[in-house]
């Protein structure tokens, strides 16, 4: 069965030009039901994440900062939110479902968030519609849980995981993987364990060829006991800050080719949003839902 994380949390004030791609995280679970992908009981909604689990990959200065709203003005145009209670009600919960989802994939082979891939938060800062690094804090946890365990995040976000590379730069647990746009925010790259940089028009040949080469060669450097997977559609040719060129059809045969990485290697994963910003919140809307539509497949198949 396939378990998703999805906390109605998403409803509060907001300027228009955040409002409209922060629609997604209600539609998707509605379309997904409507068509009979998945079942309302697949849904759960994750608690918050506890103020010391947050601490595990994130200061206390900086959480206290975030729960207390006492960050700087500088700061909050950093992460390019307006801060408010509902916002971070929303994020530890958003953070805490992706911790969920570790113990559903272990349970049933693949997890999802309706959110979540937040990879540009740091240890005392948050940037780029990132607050807190779900993706992090969830391998974090389970090391401190599973010490003996290893992790690889596969990032395929048009941005760069710079966040998540820092925060794990010194975790040799953990594999980071990230697949992004070269010329694309952030302008300043952390280093991943594996960094594959893309120019600007890549589109679905290229760009699956580049995947391919990448998973095949995985395969010799890393045998991990969990997959973090973040599947960002901002590589999508209609998004607004992606500058790559995939079709829908790319992007689906992209998700298809690391789920089926993950399942045909018996690896549980856990399936993370990431960004998405098209001109049509249809297409983002259904860029996203194909993930769940593939990973659904897959558990039924």
């Amino acid at each position: 069965m396939l378990k998703i994380a999805f906390s109605p949390i998403y409803k509060y004030d907001l300027p228009a030009r955040h409002r409209f791609p922060m629609e997604k995280y209600e539609l998707i679970p509605e379309q997904l039901v409507y068509e009979g992908t998945i079942t309302p009981d697949q849904l759960f909604e994750p608690g918050e994440m506890s103020y010391k689990d947050l601490l595990t990959t994130h200061t206390s200065e900086y959480v206290d900062k975030v729960l207390n709203q006492k960050l700087t003005a500088k700061e909050i145009r950093k992460i390019g939110f307006p801060m408010s209670t509902e916002l971070v009600e929303r994020e530890v919960h958003i953070v805490q479902g992706t911790w969920e989802c570790v113990g559903w994939a272990r349970e049933y082979g693949i997890a999802m968030n309706v959110a979540g891939g937040t990879h540009h938060a740091y240890a005392d800062k948050g940037e780029g519609f990132c607050i807190f690094n779900d993706v992090a804090l969830a391998s974090n946890l389970l090391l401190q849980k599973e010490p003996n365990s290893k992790i690889l995040i596969i990032d395929l976000d048009v941005h760069q995981g710079n966040g998540t590379a820092k925060l794990l730069e010194k975790e040799d647990r953990v594999f980071t993987l990230s697949i992004h746009g070269e010329r694309n925010y952030p302008m300043h790259k952390e280093t991943s364990d594996w960094d594959v940089e893309l120019e600007d028009g890549t589109q679905d040949t290229a760009y699956l060829e580049e995947l391919q080469k990448v998973l095949d060669h995985l395969k010799h450097r890393i045998d991990p006991d969990l997959i973090f997977y973040i599947s960002g559609v901002d590589v999508l040719d209609s998004d607004k800050l992606g500058r790559l060129s995939l079709t829908r059809r790319g992007c689906y045969r992209r998700d298809e080719m690391v789920i089926n990485y993950a399942y045909d290697r018996q690896i549980p994963i856990v399936i993370a949003m990431g960004g998405g910003y098209s001109h049509r919140l249809p297409d983002i809307v259904e860029a996203h839902a194909n993930t769940f539509r593939i990973a659904a497949d897959r558990l039924d198949g």
